[in-house]
């Protein structure tokens, strides 16, 4: 696990080596370790290493035999065994035991496609000095992430974006399209970002950067393909033997391997099987929240972790804890999203990193599965948009707006008339529905954006459109597991986590399950309104049923109450003071009532009022220097 940057210029002229050195120096928390470069003509490479596999000969960069290829990279390539055999077998010549000197020798026998072969987390970027050619590259569910900007003659990237902005040339302006993304999405999907001109490349995709440009291609394109005949107990095995496996290779590793623990089936499962494959007590970790007790997953999660003779750490996070993070907050998120469990990722990564460089997460499991309430309406929305739309339209619509004061439930309730699949998926995720955000956004806002949700139609349209043929469920299934996920909360997970020089892995996101998994018809994900129907069946090898059928909590906390309470002050000098950026983007009126409805119990703006606080972090960290 590591932290990579580099410019490549486009003219060949020579690159500055001192920038180089700022830009890696920028992401010394991704790798505390150590540090490498390269530099030749027209290109430079810097690294961050944070040592896992292979602790004395695993530096970067690694190169092949003749020196004619460097690469730098970050994360892991779990398959490597078994890939250096096979290159070993073919007559390739290896200097170390890392994984990292897999991707050299891979490429040199496989070319480009290599990545196709690669089963891990990783972003990289190799230098093929022979070929005058740039490779770059992001995982297949996007768990690393890479960031890019063109400057003129120049292409720079790295893991961050912060070391992107160590460049006095790099731009520091809100991207006006990504805004409204990130209002109806609560994330802003992939290649965009809030910043205007600075990109991610997205999941699955390669880079290739010549003199004479660049191109972006998908290299793993896994269309689900439902199977007709199903054979319920073969399909459980199978899947068992898959996660088993993905655990396998995922605890790889020559240092300790931690494990992020709540209550829940799936970080239960990960314990489980890691307490067979392990030779001494796993360490886990949780968190807690003051004044959260009803949702706490301190107990449960204690108690799981005694079960299997853990070695258990816990925490538990109040308010002053929050406000005191959110100095630095959007420093190590660079991305504000509409997710107030983000934070905590960052309390859970810390205690874990005083004991562990490395840990498994049961994070990734709901979103091919249908593990979510919305997933629910999602799927029976479908039955609902056939009735007359002067009845739809007219009762339950009004029902949602006027009555109800769940935000989930207020969401799903005014998306559910929708006749277009997109719309009403797009629906379902926003916060700030269409008449939320016609009052939210400042006039000169209103003029370049639309307030139905058009531009993040048109960022999802094209995975849309991909299975438009199939059933609504698959098709925000499959969304979500190459968009939300990403974007929002792996993204959330990387960035957290490496503040505290952690890695976590994802053992439920090995790409093998995912094409699995996509493979089943729609009730053996989501069966009458149980979400995970078959996962759960499988992991009753593994744990008790009273565990597999709890009720899910997931990062439940108090937040809400604390904004109305305990940081309603911390809150209102961040929303509505003169010189908050959100009033130059924002209605402050609208803000006014937004508050003053949640602080009176009037409506549930926890969600509403956290992105926005969000934005205003970001801006004052990115923008207001």
């Amino acid at each position: 696990m590591c932290g990579i940057c580099g410019i490549f210029d486009f003219k060949g002229n020579p690159i500055d080596r001192e920038l180089l050195e700022r830009m890696t120096d920028r992401i010394r928390h991704r790798g505390p370790d150590g540090d490498g470069y390269f530099v030749g003509k027209g290109v430079g490479l810097g690294n961050r290493r944070l040592s896992i596999i292979d602790l004395e000969g695993g530096g970067q960069p690694q190169t092949n035999e003749d020196g004619g290829l460097q690469v730098v990279f970050n994360g892991e390539i779990y398959n490597f065994v078994e890939l250096r055999k096979e290159l070993i077998e073919k007559g390739h010549q290896f200097k170390t035991r890392s994984d990292t000197e897999v991707i050299v020798h891979g490429y040199e026998e496989w070319g480009e496609d290599c990545t196709s072969r690669f089963n891990g987390i990783f972003a990289f970027a190799l230098w093929d000095s022979n070929r005058r050619q740039l490779l770059l590259a992001r995982d297949h569910l996007g768990v690393k992430p890479l960031y890019y900007v063109l400057l003129g003659n120049r292409l720079l990237f790295a893991s961050e974006i912060k070391a992107l902005l160590v460049d006095p040339e790099c731009p520091r302006e809100v991207d006006i399209q990504a805004l409204s993304m990130l209002f109806t999405l609560r994330y802003v999907p992939s290649p965009h970002t809030l910043f205007g001109h600075i990109r991610k490349l997205p999941p699955a995709n390669r880079m290739i950067v010549r003199s004479d440009g660049m191109r972006i291609e998908r290299y793993w394109n896994s269309l689900p393909k439902i199977q007709t005949i199903v054979n319920e107990p073969a399909l459980v095995e199978e899947y068992q033997s898959l996660v088993e496996d993905a655990v396998r290779l995922q605890m790889r590793s020559d240092v300790p391997v931690g494990l992020f623990l709540s209550s829940g089936v799936d970080s239960g499962c990960l314990l489980s099987i890691m307490s067979k494959h392990s030779n001494q007590a796993v360490r886990t970790f949780t968190i807690g929240f003051e004044g959260g007790e009803e949702s706490n997953e301190t107990d449960d999660a204690r108690q799981l972790a005694k079960a299997f003779g853990s070695d258990h750490s816990e925490l538990v996070l109040g308010p002053a804890d929050y406000e005191k993070y959110y100095e630095r907050y959007l420093w190590d998120l660079e991305e504000p999203v509409g997710n107030e469990t983000a934070a905590a990722f960052y309390f859970l990564s810390r205690i874990t990193s005083e004991r562990v460089k490395v840990a498994l997460t049961g994070q990734g499991a709901d979103e091919p599965w249908a593990g979510y309430d919305r997933y629910i309406g999602v799927k029976y929305s479908e039955y609902y948009a056939r009735l007359p739309q002067v009845l739809t339209r007219n009762l339950l619509s009004r029902i949602g707006e006027h009555w109800v004061k769940n935000e989930v439930w207020k969401r799903g309730l005014s998306s559910l008339h929708e006749r277009d699949v997109l719309t009403r998926l797009v629906n379902v995720y926003s916060f700030f529905s269409t008449a939320m955000k016609t009052q939210l956004f400042q006039p000169w806002i209103k003029e370049l954006v639309s307030s139905n949700g058009l531009e993040a139609k048109k960022a999802l349209g094209p995975l849309q459109s991909e299975v438009r043929d199939l059933d609504p469920l698959t098709q925000i299934l499959y969304m979500d597991t190459r968009t939300n996920l990403p974007d929002d909360l792996l993204m959330v997970a990387d960035k957290t986590s490496m503040a505290n020089s952690l890695e976590v892995r994802v053992p439920f996101l090995d790409y093998r399950l995912v094409e699995f998994i996509e493979t089943l018809p729609p009730n053996l994900k989501l069966k009458g309104f149980r979400g995970k129907y078959l996962h759960k069946k499988a992991v009753k090898k593994w744990l008790p049923q009273e565990v597999v059928y709890r009720k899910k909590k997931g990062f439940a906390n108090p937040v809400g109450n604390w904004l109305r309470t305990s940081m309603r002050g911390f809150v209102r000098e961040c929303l509505l003071s003169k010189d908050s950026a959100v009033n130059r983007y924002f209605n402050r009126e609208f803000l006014v009532q937004t508050l003053e409805k949640h602080d009176h119990a009037q409506e549930q703006n926890r969600r509403h009022i956290y992105l926005l606080l969000s934005f205003e972090l970001w801006h004052r960290q990115f923008l207001s220097t």
